[in-house]
């Protein structure tokens, strides 16, 4: 069924209307909204009105293209910016936490996926059974792929275990789901993190730290800005965008024909080196005078390209597909299970802050493109600590799928 509005132009306006409704209302005085946002985050319904609307067959985000377009260009312009005034003394001051928690969150799954088909196999083994490309644990790799690295590793075990093409998209739409389910309730988490710490018993000083100096650099350059002041920001932005594009577009396919052995680093994708570059152009302008254009809200505008961004992830989410395969999904939903039990017992273990937990999670499960979104729900400035660990999750992507394939097919019935 055809949704009820395709242009992409009347799509763009319906989520700005959102953004705009929920930014309005998250910080009104009335008292209805000030109780509403105690409980609900922001964040968490810029990404979830879309989905309804998705759902209801109102927008439709698989025959949009606002989501490429926001991955490729709004994500790269906007992580540029955010890290302009980024502290990386500040940042690596955070510890070996962030790191430890992100290698809990691949061990999870990892081990979650094997867990999931040796439980479905003693209880109902047909939802696991399947023969040759149709093998459920066949396709089960492609998701193990997409969680530990993300979308260039998921084609990678399609390759590598010769999953079947039904079998696949089925898959697509279970990862897809869960992930973006499990994404709501860490933005959610975001909210009330405090009190999340406070059970974990952990020490969240130096993230309140960098987030403090942060705050307190932003007030000390702050002015008004002038159109020029403004098109300069988006000078910077979208110019080490065109760069990262620019660099992508020579890399990847140098590498795919000069270097296959790297395609397995995920080295090949056009996406991750569009990351790579952005993030780092931006982390080199924070050593130089362009980081003083954070007086003029530079932070604030890669903050509003990354909300449509999310705004946009919201709307590839339909809920109702749930119930099209659901033995498939509780598959599913057992494996991130495992993942955050894994996350939770290592936090507690380690008494990490909810912060590293959330991360250590996203950039795993979501990959570049929702790592820094989870990151800046704790605040705009930590975005790139995401970005980098997901970065890391696309080198491990690969191995990790494969050792997690093994695995199921060997506890497969």
């Amino acid at each position: 069924m055809e949704a009820v509005f395709t242009n992409d132009a009347v799509v763009l306006g319906i989520l700005f209307a959102i953004l705009a409704f929920v930014f309005k209302t998250s910080h009104s005085s009335i008292p209805f909204w000030k109780k509403f946002y105690t409980y609900v985050p922001s964040l968490l319904l810029c990404y979830f009105i879309p989905s309804v609307l998705n759902s209801l067959g109102i927008i439709s985000g698989e025959n949009s293209n606002l989501y490429f377009v926001s991955s490729r260009y709004l994500l790269p312009a906007s992580l540029v910016l955010l890290t302009l005034s980024i502290d990386l003394k500040r940042i690596s001051c955070l510890g070996p936490k962030a790191l430890i928690m992100f290698l809990a969150g691949t061990v999870g799954i990892m081990i979650g996926g094997p867990i999931a088909v040796l439980i479905f196999s003693f209880v109902a083994p047909d939802v696991v059974g399947g023969s040759g490309g149709d093998a459920v644990w066949r396709g089960l790799t492609t998701v193990a792929g997409s969680w530990i690295g993300g979308g260039a590793n998921m084609t990678a075990m399609k390759e590598v275990f010769e999953v079947s093409d039904n079998l696949f998209s089925a898959m697509i739409t279970v990862d897809v789901i869960v992930a973006n389910i499990w994404m709501a309730f860490l933005l959610y988490g975001a909210g009330i993190s405090e009190r999340i710490d406070r059970w974990f018993k952990a020490d969240a000083s130096a993230i309140d730290e960098v987030r403090k100096n942060i705050e307190e650099y932003r007030a000390s350059i702050a002015k008004i800005p002038s159109l020029t002041d403004v098109t300069m920001v988006m000078a910077v932005g979208f110019g080490v965008t065109a760069i990262a594009h620019f660099g992508s577009d020579l890399i990847a396919p140098w590498i795919a024909e000069n270097a296959p052995a790297l395609n397995k680093y995920s080295l090949n994708s056009g996406f991750f080196w569009i990351v790579v570059i952005a993030t780092t152009g931006g982390l080199l302008l924070s050593f130089t005078k362009v980081r003083e254009l954070e007086g003029v809200g530079a932070s604030r505008y890669g903050s509003l390209l990354l909300y449509v961004l999310v705004a946009t992830i919201g709307m590839k989410m339909d809920i109702l597909a749930i119930f099209e395969s659901p033995q498939l999904f509780l598959i599913g939903i057992v494996w991130m299970m495992v993942h955050v039990i894994v996350l939770l017992t290592v936090g507690k273990i380690i008494k990490a802050p909810f912060f590293f937990v959330a991360i250590g999670s996203q950039a795993n499960v979501g990959g570049a493109a929702s790592a820094p979104i989870v990151a800046s729900a704790f605040h705009p400035a930590l975005a790139p600590v995401g970005v980098l660990l997901a970065v890391l999750g696309y080198a491990l992507g690969t191995y990790g799928a494969w050792i997690c394939g093994i695995m199921m097919q060997a506890v497969a019935p």
